[in-house]
């Protein structure tokens, strides 16, 4: 969703702007004209590309104050807000000293008149500008990691009604995703397979709908919960028209039935605005005498009449 560039390592930052330095060759009339200009396109040029590069990241790092709740929030959750703001900041600082410590080296040069002063100027400031890099160093570190969060970040569209599906871990929701929409989760029998939000749509009647699948919740206070069960309550608080919130009745998924009514409780507490439906999975293992939508995601049986009734839930949300 966002196109951020590679980030590169402060090494890795200076090899480039000093390569690219390195093949600038201007002839002048003197000699000592022909270096002094050299050198200044090499300041210039190794100034432009740090500069530039870390600009693009910070272009290009999605603005917080712009994003959607859902994105800001994920964002906090995953990488830190504040850590990100610092991080980005810092490449606004090294930049701005690089391009005034260059634009003080390129004017030193200009007024140098020997050769060896001019050889002292720049390699004193190839020096300091290699200071201010290195000194982001752990920034930019932290910017890759967080580049390589955000590329997983799920691309949702506001504008298309939007079922989240939500339960305990292990209790299906991924394998019913994947037979109701386009997403492809993975499927697992242990708990926890799903640690990123998916995103899915499905068509009916020419009407295109989006089915989000979340990382399991665990039966603990909202407040307890950790960064994988987070995403899941973003994706509930921020991206629902409608909740189908899956049950195991044969408890297979390693939680009780209890353990799953109180979670269920605690989603219709924090969640009451949102309308939701509730589904027992696996009754190709157990059945039960609940009034609960029964459906089995292993064989297909029960899942057609679940998505007519999702669609008719998600129409009955819109606005007249």
């Amino acid at each position: 969703m966002f196109a951020i560039p590679t980030i590169l390592t402060a090494d890795e930052i200076l090899d480039k702007a000093f390569k690219k330095a390195s093949k600038v060759d201007i002839q002048c009339f003197t000699r000592i004209d022909s270096v002094r200009e050299i050198n200044i396109a090499k300041l210039k040029s190794s100034s432009d590309t740090i500069v530039s590069t870390m600009g693009k990241y910070v272009r290009t790092f999605p603005s917080i104050e712009k994003l959607s709740f859902f994105y800001s929030e994920l964002i906090d959750v995953t990488i830190g807000k504040g850590k990100l703001k610092k991080s980005l900041g810092a490449m606004d600082w090294c930049r701005g000293n690089v391009a005034r410590v260059a634009k003080a080296g390129i004017r030193a040069i200009g007024s140098a008149r020997t050769i060896d002063q001019i050889d002292t100027i720049r390699r004193s400031t190839y020096g300091r500008i290699s200071s201010f890099v290195k000194q982001v160093d752990k920034e930019l570190k932290f910017l890759a990691k967080a580049r390589n969060t955000v590329r997983k970040f799920p691309t949702v569209d506001p504008n298309t009604p939007t079922v989240v599906i939500a339960g305990a871990p292990n209790v299906g929701k991924s394998q019913l995703v994947g037979l109701i929409s386009t997403a492809k989760p993975r499927v697992a029998v242990y708990p926890f397979t799903t640690q990123e939000i998916s995103v899915g749509v499905f068509e009916k009647k020419y009407m295109k709908y989006q089915v989000i699948d979340t990382p399991g919740l665990l039966d603990r206070p909202f407040d307890e919960r950790n960064p994988m069960e987070l995403r899941a309550v973003l994706a509930l608080k921020h991206l629902a028209d409608a909740v189908v919130f899956v049950v195991d009745p044969s408890e297979t998924c390693g939680y009780t039935m209890e353990q799953q009514m109180h979670l269920l409780k605690d989603i219709k507490t924090e969640f009451a605005s949102v309308p939701l439906i509730e589904v027992e999975n696996k009754v190709d293992l157990v059945k039960s005498d609940t009034d609960r939508v029964k459906i089995s995601a292993s064989t297909g049986k029960g899942v057609a009449p679940l998505v007519n009734r999702i669609v008719a839930l998600l129409k009955a949300q819109e606005p007249i």
